[in-house]
């Protein structure tokens, strides 16, 4: 079994805790089922936040589908100007047998943009 990172992001649409876990939560869930995951194959996750997002941790979305025993780090992104607002990313370390260019990284809505290199 390799170890492998995802990628992810979502743009929300406003700053709402609500929204948030909503958003966030189907990122998650998107991530693990593109590349056939469960709550065991992770080993970590990373979530960022652009600067104009107040209103909760993105890491509650996850604890909320029930990821418990994974180690969770939230952080703010860069404040870069012209860079697209209210964005959450993630970065998940995972137990894969899926070689490398296999792995699903997932953007979601106008996210996608981001990486069109590697958006799924």
């Amino acid at each position: 079994m390799a170890v492998r990172a995802v990628r992810g992001a979502v743009q929300l649409e406003r700053d709402d805790a609500r929204h948030m876990d909503e958003q966030v939560g189907a990122l998650l869930t998107e991530v693990l089922a593109r590349n056939g995951l469960t709550q065991d194959d992770l080993i970590s996750v990373w979530f960022t936040a652009t600067p104009d997002l107040h209103s909760d941790f993105p890491a509650a979305a996850a604890r909320n589908l029930g990821i418990t025993d994974v180690p969770l780090i939230c952080a703010q992104e860069l404040d870069i100007a012209g860079a697209m607002p209210r964005v959450v990313r993630l970065l998940a370390h995972i137990e894969s047998d899926r070689p490398r260019s296999e792995v699903a990284h997932v953007y979601l809505g106008a996210a996608a943009a981001l990486r069109k290199d590697i958006a799924q």
